[in-house]
């Protein structure tokens, strides 16, 4: 009687045997040693010995579900808003992300037609690219592109606040729509509420990694060369900020100094750094974004030194290349900071990344100003009654 019963062993076998010719069934490729062994002939000759019938599928049916969640997830092109993609660090990191093919750019900008003429001629493919008009300048615009933005039914899994104002040789203030000296107001405020009021469309996506990314500057940075060329970054006690930045009632400078263009533009990099931090310390935990910051080396040949005085337009791009040797060409740049947006080792939330020479990535101190907690909090409160938000 016991020599007519298949011995536990065999059963197991057999049971083996099935199940991992099952899962091959969906992809899962069988050892060469085990073919023979696992053969469809094999399988049929067993059962008939051990008298059994169709093995029953409860088994097999849970092992090609497994990954099934995570690969939907992963099938659809990504969604990244760049501002002031048009030109420059933008549209480099635009062009970057677009010739991958894993991505779809939201180009905001405040001139359509530049930026379609730009995404042209830099040969961006039209199906992973869209324009949409983007006046960081008027909070108004910022709340109307979110909207318009969100009727688009796209996801947004990536944001890179990059557009900047740089007026140094400016002798008076100028001032956004809402009243507020213009590089500071732009370049701080328009992407600061930009950024909290599209933190809830970061929250719902199912990307992988979804990420807000601030661009940073080594001029913000006092613990830098660059940083200690006058005039320095310096916020003080932010009653200029408090006050409004309008120049009337207050001064048009965060610390409440006497206006300098170049130094508004120093203080709104350092205050995009600080704000970085700051969603940091409140979000990622909550959320799982990841908040970053980066300085992607000396574009000396860009369209931000429009402003500038002929002579510097002329010698810095030189002076760069061959004496300090921290030159980097805008299509460089746009690679690192593609790096930022979708390079899984460069996920890390809470950092200010820069690359050295040999191009290779790594976190970056920011100086005591720009590191500062206590000023941050209240940078991000005061930010928020600027425009709206408190």
């Amino acid at each position: 009687m016991a020599a007519l019963l298949p011995s536990t062993l065999s059963i197991q076998k057999e049971s083996k045997a099935i199940a991992i010719k099952e899962t091959s069934l969906f992809g899962a490729a069988l050892p060469t040693s085990l073919k023979a062994e696992f053969s469809p002939c094999f399988h049929k000759e067993l059962r008939k010995k051990l008298s059994i019938g169709p093995i029953k599928a409860q088994t097999a049916a849970t092992t090609p579900a497994v990954n099934q969640p995570s690969e939907k997830k992963t099938l659809r092109k990504g969604t990244a808003i760049i501002t002031g993609a048009s030109s420059g660090l933008g549209l480099a990191t635009a062009k970057s992300l677009a010739e991958t093919g894993k991505w779809h750019v939201i180009m905001a900008c405040r001139n359509f037609l530049k930026a379609e003429k730009a995404a042209k001629s830099a040969g961006i493919p039209k199906e992973n690219y869209t324009v949409m008009h983007l006046d960081l300048a008027s909070l108004e615009s910022v709340r109307q592109f979110v909207d318009t933005f969100r009727r688009s039914g796209r996801p947004l899994d990536v944001l890179v606040c990059n557009a900047a104002v740089y007026l140094p040789t400016a002798k008076e203030p100028t001032f956004t729509a809402d009243g507020f000296e213009l590089s500071v107001g732009t370049n701080h405020l328009g992407h600061f509420l930009l950024s909290r009021l599209l933190l809830d469309d970061l929250k719902q996506s199912d990307y992988p990694q979804r990420r807000l990314i601030i661009v940073g500057s080594i001029t913000g940075n006092t613990n830098t060369l660059a940083g200690n060329v006058p005039p320095k970054a310096n916020l003080g006690d932010l009653r200029g900020l408090a006050g409004g930045l309008n120049g009337v009632g207050s001064s048009s400078m965060i610390d409440g100094g006497e206006f300098d263009g170049a130094k508004a533009y120093k203080d709104s990099k350092v205050c995009n750094m600080l704000t970085m931090q700051e969603f940091h310390r409140r979000f990622h935990e909550e959320t799982g974004v990841s908040f970053a910051s980066l300085y992607p080396g000396c574009i000396a040949e860009t369209g931000l030194f429009r402003e500038h005085i002929p002579l510097f337009r002329l010698l810095f791009p030189p002076f760069q290349k061959y004496i300090t040797k921290g030159y980097v060409s805008e299509d460089e740049a746009g690679k690192r900071l593609a790096q930022v947006v979708s390079d899984p080792s460069l996920s890390k939330s809470g950092v200010y990344w820069s690359w050295n020479k040999n191009s290779s990535s790594f976190e970056n101190q920011l100086s005591k100003e720009a590191s500062d907690a206590e000023k941050a909090r209240k940078l991000w409160e005061v930010s928020e009654k600027l425009v709206g938000l408190a």
